[in-house]
């Protein structure tokens, strides 16, 4: 791929739309997993995963018929949808915990951990996006 095809994957009516319903997911999620964390005082991978477990239910229903105006009926949509979310948020809050903590060495534990949700939320967004568009919502045989 080149980097025209790149910027245009980045840059269509399609990933505009995915923004939008990411706002929705990012409010509804980023309330739900801080104050799990801050309020509740329930561990980083609770906090972060139900966010993605609230999230993800609105995210399927809402790329699935405005985003991707994907028609199939069957369930191989759900079990990819689900298989990406895992890979996405195994990926993205794995990778930003250990990042976050080399980072930010010294600081209070609850402030490298409320960072690293925010960096695995942004890392996130661009694996999920790419493997919505790729994988869950696509008519391709993988």
């Amino acid at each position: 791929m080149n980097l025209r095809n790149t910027i245009a994957l980045f840059t269509d009516k399609i990933f505009l739309k995915f923004i939008i319903v990411g706002i929705v997911n990012t409010i509804l999620g980023t309330v739900i997993m801080f104050v799990f964390y801050n309020v509740f005082h329930l561990s980083y991978w609770i906090s972060s995963m139900s966010n993605y477990f609230f999230g993800s239910i609105v995210s399927y229903l809402l790329n699935k018929h405005f985003t991707f105006k994907f028609k199939e009926k069957n369930q191989r949509s759900i079990i990819r949808f689900i298989v990406n979310i895992i890979v996405c948020y195994l990926l993205a809050y794995g990778i930003a915990k250990p990042v976050t903590h080399y980072m930010l060495t010294g600081f209070a534990k609850n402030i490298q951990e409320n960072v690293s949700m925010l960096l695995g939320m942004c890392l996130f967004v661009v694996f999920n996006y790419l493997g919505q568009r790729f994988y869950a919502f696509t008519n391709r045989k993988f």
